[in-house]
């Protein structure tokens, strides 16, 4: 089976303050290996036109275009017979897209979600831009990010035909582990976030203050100039996707902090998850339901809830004990998180989507009818 395969999402070529770009990168590769030809299809705005770092991959074709308009008239073609068209979520006037989208296309139409919990809050306030109560129905499946009790609300409240789980992943060509001697007892990538601040602090900040001999490591943009970091924490603004391997490696132990919505609707496993699961790098992780499904905590990821436990994971902790966490997370990342992965499972939706469609599409006949 080789798909024709169209994706409008927020951008694949930067990376600059932009998590989508992970993923779009990670499962457009794979779907590519997989012998499946794709067009990526991204609106050309100035923040990330400014700070491209994917300008023409060689797995994918990209096409940027300028206005809502300039869409439909140079790309209509495209979408009208592609085998599968994919939305994704923050994309600029994406409920218009959306309607075009459902509109004009022949094959299976799919809303992927990156955002779900945020998105579902602005549906219920009736805020989103990127998508309507109205069209969530009209996509032949709906891709989220978050699985769990929240796929079946989905379909309930909001009327989706089908949701179904389509996490994030690793690319395992780009992040494996290096021969780097770990510098940092603690390090940390995310872009500046209100809600998980206070998470950073608990179990980064205040231990690099209780730990003033051992170095720390923050990276990621948007950060306020007034934040006060300890002397032992380095900052650093921007880290390339490419770059993230090394920095990883460097590290005896890797934080993951999770949004608050995630925590809320829980089974919302963050890339920087498998990232580091792939580099062979221990996670800390904070608490969040469904994160058993993902890593088994104590053997493959371990668990603080208070700075004290995070001082204590550092400090205590033997190296044996250590190595083995990262030894077994690799391999439940290799076998389970993969890109690989995760473009398998969107065959799978994909096939039960247009099974679905040719049902609903068959001409019924009536009681009395010939057949």
């Amino acid at each position: 089976m080789t798909l024709d395969i169209v994706v409008l999402g927020l951008s694949i070529t930067s990376s600059w303050g932009n998590g989508h770009a992970t993923t779009y990168r990670a499962l457009i590769k794979a779907l590519a290996e997989r012998g499946h030809r794709v067009t990526f299809l991204e609106r050309d705005v100035a923040w990330y036109r400014d700070h491209r770092d994917l300008r023409r991959p060689d797995w994918c074709r990209v096409e940027l275009y300028r206005t809502l308009t300039d869409l439909p008239r140079r790309h209509a073609g495209l979408v009208r017979d592609a085998d599968l068209v994919i939305l994704g979520s923050f994309v600029p006037d994406g409920a218009a897209i959306a309607d075009w989208v459902t509109s004009q296309a022949r094959g299976v139409t799919a809303f992927y979600d990156i955002d779900t919990p945020v998105t579902l809050a602005r549906l219920e306030r009736g805020v989103t831009d990127y998508i309507a109560p109205a069209l969530v129905p009209r996509f032949d499946v709906y891709l989220s990010f978050t699985g769990g009790p929240v796929l079946e609300l989905i379909e309930q409240t909001w009327g989706a035909r089908a949701a179904r789980p389509l996490y994030c992943a690793v690319d395992p060509d780009i992040h494996r582990p290096h021969d780097v001697v770990p510098h940092l007892a603690l390090g940390y990538i995310g872009t500046y976030s209100p809600d998980r601040q206070r998470t950073l602090d608990r179990l980064l900040v205040e231990p690099a203050r209780r730990l003033p001999a051992l170095r720390f490591a923050v990276a990621g943009p948007q950060y306020p100039a007034e934040l006060q970091w300890p002397a032992n924490v380095e900052r650093i603004d921007h880290l390339p996707p490419q770059e993230h391997a090394r920095f990883y490696c460097g590290q005896r132990y890797t934080l993951n902090v999770t949004r608050a919505d995630m925590i809320a609707a829980g089974w919302s496993p963050s890339v920087r998850l498998f990232e580091a699961g792939a580099c062979g790098v221990p996670v800390i992780s904070d608490r969040w339901a469904g994160l058993d499904g993902f890593y088994t905590p104590g053997t493959e990821i371990l668990i603080a809830d208070s700075t004290e436990q995070a001082v204590a994971i550092i400090r205590e902790m033997p190296e044996d004990r250590r190595r083995d966490i990262a030894a077994a997370a690799r391999r439940r990342t290799l076998a389970c998180h993969t890109a690989r992965e995760r473009a398998r499972a969107l065959e799978e939706h994909y096939a039960e989507a247009a099974a679905a469609r040719t049902r609903r599409d068959a001409p019924r006949v009536g009681v009395g009818a010939v057949a």
